[in-house]
């Protein structure tokens, strides 16, 4: 993991964090394909995958566009997997 990409995964982590009832249960694996795009695998734990996807997927569409946001302005590519 290069230290640049730190932010991505600490500001995936943060957010995630305030919405989870078990904040401790939250972790974010990072990974560099041979592009250069980063991926963030995100796990929860079991009882708050339904927080974090959201109704719809709303929520997490919305942890994925502050993060690609995040991701622009330091000119990157993100990919957010939540993985079980």
């Amino acid at each position: 993991m290069a230290p640049a990409d730190a932010p991505l995964r600490d500001l995936l982590e943060a957010l995630t964090k305030r919405i989870v009832e078990h904040p401790d249960e939250v972790s974010v694996e990072q990974f560099e394909e041979g592009d250069g795009t980063v991926v963030l695998e995100l796990a929860v734990g079991d009882d708050d995958y339904g927080r974090v996807i959201g109704r719809g997927g709303r929520t997490a569409s919305a942890l994925r566009t502050v993060v690609k946001a995040a991701a622009v302005r330091e000119k990157k590519r993100v990919l957010v997997d939540i993985v079980d």
